[in-house]
């Protein structure tokens, strides 16, 4: 009898976690870490159960930003993925692609303040 392949839950460490790269949830939910200060940082959230990225056109369409703590964005399950023909737990953007990810979940606003906070 065929045992089925357990798909890894991975919860991060927060120093794990970095500005510009991509990540991937066990529920198939693609996350960009767009912006970071203090404990906060802003993401571009894809749908749950999306497919695996075959081109560089990034997974946010509709998708608004999100705020959270870096604490919580770490403690979700991740998963290795391929990316650009390697595979990892995280993926750095190149900057068309991050900025092509702020564009698509209207963040740029979101970010200045952000980064703009008395800590």
């Amino acid at each position: 009898m065929k045992k089925n392949k357990k798909v890894k839950n991975v919860g991060l460490s927060e120093k794990e976690i970095e500005v510009g790269c991509l990540y991937f949830t066990t529920a198939n939910q693609y996350r960009a870490v767009l912006a970071m200060k203090g404990e906060f940082l802003i993401y571009a959230p894809s749908s749950e159960g999306i497919e695996a990225l075959s081109s560089t056109e990034m997974p946010f369409e509709n998708s608004p930003f999100k705020k959270c703590q870096i604490v919580t964005f770490a403690k979700k399950d991740y998963q290795d993925f391929e990316f650009n023909g390697a595979k990892a737990i995280k993926h750095k953007l190149n900057e068309s692609q991050l900025a092509e990810a702020v564009k698509q979940c209207n963040a740029k606003s979101a970010i200045a303040e952000l980064l703009a906070e008395q800590n």
